[in-house]
């Protein structure tokens, strides 16, 4: 991080990467109304419901809001299992120390309120389309428009093993389980005196997308930089970073220039790319991979694929399992005008008829536009087909490099990697997540951010 934030400044782009702190960290959300003067939800004559706080949810509920600020006939209530939701931009940053984990959760409550939203922390029960009605945590919340964000979860594949001996991505711990298990293997080492098999010290991340080379390239940092000094009798040329891939090449939604450059990247960090190939079976101590090679590893983390939530199986409305809930261009789910879907529960596609990817630009922008179409139902008119429109794409490998592609413009290097930086920070929710962020970047510069393990 030293090195970045000293080339951008040499290359004069200081001045503009502190407006953009200065407007990141201290901007918030305009009130709708004060605490005492907001009306109950089940008050409202146009009670919109939204369940699942991600970036489509609460980006509804926000947008919502924000148009709906002059109006005392729609009431907006957001569910979710958490009272924040998971930046996931950043998640893995938290494994190279960059980031804090609690800076990666983004508080729902606080700025939903705000905004003259209810929010409710519950689990969602069952959905009762007949009586319009939500159940959860036990208790029932009536709607007249229902919102359904419900999110995605790793898929499997039916691989055997891989649910129990891999880490899997599904939520704002991945990163320190991820950091604890190194630590882990580390005191290992350090107390078996070396007589340790090669397995303890290969990291295998199967998956060839944006998290999983993100993650690869966070877990080179910590290997190989940050816990160097910490474990001098381990050599860090005996640890083994191994990514696995199904498709041809790694980062496939990329310009095929910026993926080059990527595998160069990844092959300076010594990180070993496998191509062309699926896991067949994870078991404790090795990977089986479907050209009948058997690699020896303990440590495996999954990254290679998600479907739509599974509580999507428990209500009475046509999905496909791994696509999530079938919306029509406006995102209304086929046969019911007062219940949309939104982001990766949902099989959004364009009003040209492909799909959207499920991403987090994809999630907002349908987050925004869903609200509009609710009220613009509400107010007898037509909504609007959805039409996603795609800003491009930011891969960080590492602190100090990154890959990107924005508005067709492709860069890579040190200033791709604080381009990735200021537009995720300015992206942030939180203005306290902002400023923290922020300060640990200009640490970073004069120390080495502490690894610990904090064991339970």
């Amino acid at each position: 991080m030293n090195g970045l934030l000293k080339g951008a400044l040499a290359a004069g782009g200081g001045a503009v990467g502190i407006e953009v702190l200065r407007r990141a960290m201290f901007s918030s959300a305009r009130r709708r109304y004060e605490p005492w003067e907001r009306s109950p939800y089940r008050d409202f004559p146009n009670k919109v419901l939204i369940v699942g706080g991600g970036f489509a949810g609460y980006k509804a509920a926000q947008t919502l809001c924000e148009f709906a600020r002059n109006r005392d006939d729609v009431g907006v209530m957001l569910i979710s299992r958490e009272n924040y939701f998971t930046y996931w931009p950043m998640l893995a940053s938290v494994i190279g120390g960059d980031v804090a984990t609690q800076n990666v959760a983004q508080p729902l409550r606080r700025t939903l309120i705000r905004l003259g939203a209810s929010f409710r922390r519950a689990p969602l029960d069952r959905v009762d389309l007949a009586r319009r009605l939500v159940v959860a945590g036990g208790r029932e919340f009536p709607y007249e428009h229902l919102v359904l964000s419900l999110g995605a979860e790793p898929a499997y594949f039916g691989i055997p093993g891989v649910e129990e001996h891999c880490i899997s991505i599904t939520g704002i711990g991945a990163g320190e389980a991820i950091v604890d298990r190194v630590i882990e293997r580390y005191e290992e080492v350090t107390l078996a005196g070396g007589e340790i098999p090669d397995s303890k010290l290969t990291f295998m991340v199967i998956g060839g997308g944006a998290t999983g080379v993100e993650v690869a390239s966070e877990l080179h940092s910590l290997v190989r930089d940050l816990l160097v000094p910490d474990y001098p009798n381990i050599n860090p040329n005996r640890v083994k970073i191994i990514l696995v891939d199904a498709n041809k090449e790694i980062l496939k939604e990329l310009d095929p220039a910026l993926r080059r450059v990527a595998r160069k990247k990844l092959a300076d960090l010594q990180i070993e790319v496998i191509n062309n190939v699926k896991a067949k079976e994870v078991t404790a101590d090795r990977v089986i991979l479907g050209d009948g090679r058997e690699i020896m590893v303990e440590n495996v983390i999954w990254t290679a694929g998600a479907r739509a939530s599974v509580k999507l199986d428990e209500i009475d409305l046509p999905h496909d399992e791994r696509k999530g809930l079938t919306v029509d261009h406006y995102m209304r789910v086929l046969g019911h005008d007062n219940v949309w879907g939104i982001g990766d529960c949902a099989a959004t596609v364009n009003e040209d008829g492909d799909p959207v990817p499920p991403n987090a630009q994809a999630a907002v922008q349908e987050g925004e536009a869903v609200a509009r179409n609710i009220l613009a139902v509400i107010d007898g008119e037509e909504p609007r087909p959805f039409r996603y429109k795609s800003l491009g794409q930011l891969v960080e490998l590492g602190s100090e490099f990154a890959v990107n592609e924005v508005m067709g413009v492709k860069f890579s290097g040190q200033i791709a990697a604080l381009f990735w930086r200021l537009t995720y920070l300015y992206k942030l929710e939180s203005p306290e997540s902002r400023a923290r962020i922020a300060v640990d970047w200009l640490l970073d510069i004069f120390y080495d951010p502490p690894v610990t393990q904090i064991r339970r």
